[in-house]
């Protein structure tokens, strides 16, 4: 067993290297474009690792136990034989993958499968030479691999004393090769992205992951029609395009929500973009929005920019946050779209949008950004860069659990700012201070009560943002530059009420030399922030978000997803929509933040329900996207 092991191990090596070669030298010039070989072929040796010390696990640890037995070799053989032939037929697979949809075999691969005599016939009548050419690679590789794992011989008897100490040195070693990293998460496909081309970010995979982890992430695209229930799609369409203010007919059929959206500010030339994204600050600890008082350079700041009093997250998570954020987009019950397989590639972000217009776009973070999926989502669409602490510029003076401080954090994003350069640039930056297990530099603040607490790390946090802002103002980029400070969520989201309103409230703060002060109370949605900053920018646009502009529109709503739980906040009436029960409807009391009963409005209702059925409709069918442009269309 143990022969046959190595055995598998060094020809699928040889294997997926070889395989992988090849479609880097077929996609020569756009491996290149994104750093070359090298990064290709160790990400991928990575990977390999990983997935095949998963798939030789057992026969590793059995080895030494069973190996000297012709019955668990010969299961193994067969094992081994058929995990050979899924990887060939994988890899014979790719080449027309690629050339149909730009990437490796995924959810689409899986799809296909759903409609076994249609693909039959398109693969005989449109792919006779392909299928034949492949079918005799399949053919050659598998006998191939028959051969190399004949079960002829068996391991040698290995005696008891050995058995123990043997087991536990292979269980540490394939353990350590599946995980694939000594840092805090596992190896996965964000750690191996090389740039920001989303079929080039796939080489260093294989065929058999990137197939294995299409089926996992397809388990979290739950739809809202299977939990809320269903509703006419014109019907959908028209209530939550009215809401939107979108009227007439749609640019694009196929794209319903993609709208023009004329900016209300005029700047004599292109405005850089910085968006500070903070960890879990919600508006409980913020002073001046009725909090604790922890914040008093944030309550400071607000005196000088265009301040929010009434701004909702969309939900308790980061990558809630930062999808509506940098795309604009409503929250499901699935997870976020930085995490889902058919948002990837083509699905709009500020950074393409802003692309389009010249803007050079990166994404700063403390830690490891490929958490989350952050770093594949981002160079997936639109972000040129994604700098993390690894690719820091600027040395860290204090690394917690999470990655660098706050404060180091703003210092490379100064460090970057202060770089310049003729080209626009829209920069988002995300702190990680803030998170258990509250870890700070010491002598920065005057700690209160237990040092490693939320309350103080929020102090902290408080803390870094008012000195950055003391930098950049003395800076040359703070003339030309929009800034905006904003949550992704709220801290301990906890509480009795079905949507515990009160912990979705967040600050938000639009700054820059040219943004005049103003305290602003009306009711906004994360969703809200990205269209107004487009509009701040002077960046006359087509686009398919549905937040509204707040220089020209009062959209008087937030939106707010709680586990499986869908909340439409209008005004005081909260509707509320629960997996497979009807809908109920609240008054929400800011003052007391308490929910009381009330008879439902089914106008609300039917406005709620179009918009938690609307993103999981536009998600799963693809339709929250820029058209190509006409570079775009050039190239394909």
């Amino acid at each position: 067993m143990l022969r046959l092991t190595l055995r598998f191990l060094l020809a699928s090596l040889l294997l997926l290297t070889l395989s992988r070669l090849g479609f880097s030298l077929w996609q020569w010039p756009r491996v290149q474009a994104a750093g070359g070989l090298w990064p290709v072929l160790l990400g991928g040796w990575r990977i390999d690792l990983s997935l095949l010390a998963i798939l030789s696990a057992w026969p590793l640890l059995l080895s030494p136990w069973l190996g000297h037995r012709p019955l668990a070799t010969r299961i193994a053989s067969y094992w081994f034989r058929f995990w050979w032939l899924i990887l060939v037929l994988m890899e014979v697979a790719t080449p027309q993958f690629i050339i149909e949809y730009d990437a490796r075999p995924n959810r689409m691969f899986v799809e296909y499968l759903n409609h076994p005599h249609e693909v039959a016939a398109m693969l005989w009548h449109g792919y006779k030479i392909v299928l034949a050419a492949g079918s005799v690679a399949i053919g050659l590789l598998g006998w191939l691999g028959w051969t190399l794992f004949n079960a002829e011989r068996q391991d040698q008897r290995i005696g008891m004393l050995w058995r123990l100490p043997l087991t536990i040195v292979i269980f540490l070693a394939a353990f350590l090769a599946g995980r694939g990293t000594l840092a805090h998460r596992p190896l996965n496909a964000a750690m191996v992205a090389v740039g920001n081309d989303g079929m080039v970010n796939q080489l260093p995979l294989n065929s058999l992951y990137t197939l294995a982890d299409a089926i996992h992430r397809m388990q979290d695209e739950r739809s809202s029609a299977a939990l809320y229930g269903t509703m006419p799609e014109a019907q959908m369409q028209a209530l939550v395009r009215h809401a939107a203010g979108l009227e007439g007919a749609p640019l694009d059929p196929n794209l319903p929500s993609l709208h023009t959206q004329t900016a209300s500010a005029y700047p004599a030339q292109p405005l850089n973009l910085v968006i500070i994204v903070e960890e879990s600050l919600g508006a409980q600890y913020v002073g001046s929005l009725g909090g604790r008082g922890l914040t008093p350079q944030l309550d400071a700041l607000a005196s000088g920019g265009w301040w929010f009093e009434r701004v909702y997250a969309t939900g308790t998570r980061s990558v809630r946050g930062l999808e509506a954020i940098s795309t604009g987009f409503l929250p499901t019950p699935a997870e976020a779209v930085l995490k889902l397989p058919r948002s990837q590639q083509g699905f709009f972000t500020l950074a393409e949008l802003l692309g389009r217009k010249g803007y050079h776009s990166r994404f700063v973070y403390g830690g490891e950004a490929h958490f989350d999926n952050m770093k594949g989502f981002f160079l997936g669409n639109g972000f040129d860069e994604v700098i993390d602490l690894p690719k820091f510029q600027t040395k860290p003076g204090f690394i917690g659990s999470w990655g660098a401080s706050d404060e180091d954090m703003f210092n490379e994003l100064h460090a970057r700012l202060m770089q310049g350069g003729t080209q626009p640039t829209f920069t988002m930056a995300f702190s990680v201070s803030n998170h258990t297990p509250w870890e700070y530099p010491q002598g920065r603040i005057q700690a209160q009560g237990e040092a490693a607490s939320v309350d103080n790390t929020v102090r902290y946090a408080d803390w870094a943002i008012g000195e950055f802002f003391k930098r950049a103002k003395q800076s040359p980029y703070w003339r030309n530059t929009v800034f905006m400070v904003v949550a992704d969520h709220d801290a301990r989201v906890t509480g009795a009420s079905l949507i515990p309103v009160q912990h979705f409230h967040i600050p938000a703060l639009i700054l820059g030399e040219g943004i005049t002060p103003r305290r602003d109370n009306r009711l906004v949605s994360q969703i809200d922030l990205a269209p107004t900053l487009l509009s701040v920018l002077g960046t006359n646009s087509t686009h398919p978000m549905l937040g509204s502009d707040l220089t020209q529109r009062s959209p008087n709503r937030a939106i707010m997803q709680y586990g499986d739980t869908f909340g439409y906040l209008q005004g005081d009436q909260l509707l509320i929509l629960q997996p497979h029960t009807p809908a109920k409807e609240f008054l929400y009391d800011r003052g007391h933040e308490t929910l009381t009963p009330t008879a439902r409005n089914p106008a609300l209702a039917e406005l709620a329900l179009a918009h938690a059925l609307w993103p999981s409709w536009a998600y799963l069918n693809e339709r929250y996207r820029l058209p190509p442009s006409a570079t775009a269309r050039k190239q394909h």
